[in-house]
C-alpha cells in the first residue's frame, strides 16, 4: 500500500485499504512461530493523511483477526484486537537535519527525555522519502505493537493437569494433586524436635 504525496489535498485525504493477509502473517511471522500468533483473516485498514508543517499527519485504525493457542489449556483462542495509532510523518530531508534535538545539545537535555538511541518526543515520528508513504511497514509495526502478552481462553481457564495432561476445563482428572515441590522434597525429612 503506497499513498502519493500529491494524492493528499488541502483537506486531507481518507482511505479504507484492505490489509491482505500475506502482510499480516508475515508480520506476526512464519505460521505464528515469531510471535505465537497467527492472522485469521484479512483486515481493512481505515486511514486519514492531512499535511501539517511540512510532513503528515496520519491517523489509522483497523481490527486484526488473530488465532492463538490457550496459554493455560493450548486450545485454540479467536481474538479481534483493535489497533489505532496516530503517526506524524516526516521527510527524509527535514529529518537530516534536525540534528539531536532540533538545535540542542545532547547536555542542554535532561537524560530522562532520552530512551535508548531515541528522543522519547519522536516516538509518534516516521520517516518517508517525501514522495510517496509506504503503509505496509507502518501497518506492520503496528500489530507487533498491539499484540496482547497473552491469550487464554477465558479468564477461569482451569488449564492442564501436570501429571496427566487432562483438559481439567473438559473433565477432571484421577490424578492426586503433588504439593510437594520436588526441589523442596529433601526438606520433608528434616526432624524437628
Amino acid at each position: 500500500m503506497v499513498v502519493k504525496i500529491e494524492q493528499i489535498l488541502e483537506t486531507g485525504l481518507k482511505l479504507d485499504e484492505p490489509i491482505g493477509l500475506q502482510l499480516l502473517q508475515e508480520a506476526l511471522g512464519e505460521a505464528g512461530q515469531n510471535t505465537g500468533f497467527r492472522a485469521a483473516q484479512p483486515s481493512t485498514l481505515h486511514a486519514s493523511f492531512r499535511k501539517v508543517s511540512g510532513g503528515v499527519l496520519l491517523q489509522a485504525n483497523f481490527t486484526v483477526h488473530l488465532a492463538a493457542p490457550c496459554k493455560r489449556c493450548l486450545t485454540d483462542v479467536a481474538l479481534d484486537v483493535p489497533v489505532a495509532f496516530t503517526l506524524n510523518l516526516v521527510p527524509e530531508s527535514l529529518a537530516k537535519g534536525e540534528g539531536i534535538g532540533k538545535g540542542d545539545t545532547e547536555d542542554d537535555r535532561g537524560q530522562g527525555e532520552r530512551a535508548g538511541t531515541f528522543d522519547l518526543e519522536d516516538t509518534d515520528e516516521e520517516l518517508f522519502n517525501g514522495k510517496t508513504i509506504d503503509l505496509d511497514p507502518i501497518v506492520r509495526e503496528q500489530v507487533l505493537l498491539a499484540l496482547p502478552m497473552s491469550a487464554v481462553c477465558r479468564e477461569d481457564c482451569k488449564g492442564l493437569c501436570a501429571q496427566c495432561g487432562q483438559n481439567l476445563n473438559e473433565k477432571p482428572c484421577g490424578c492426586q494433586p503433588k504439593v510437594v515441590d520436588p526441589r523442596l522434597a529433601p526438606l520433608m525429612n528434616i526432624k524437628l524436635n
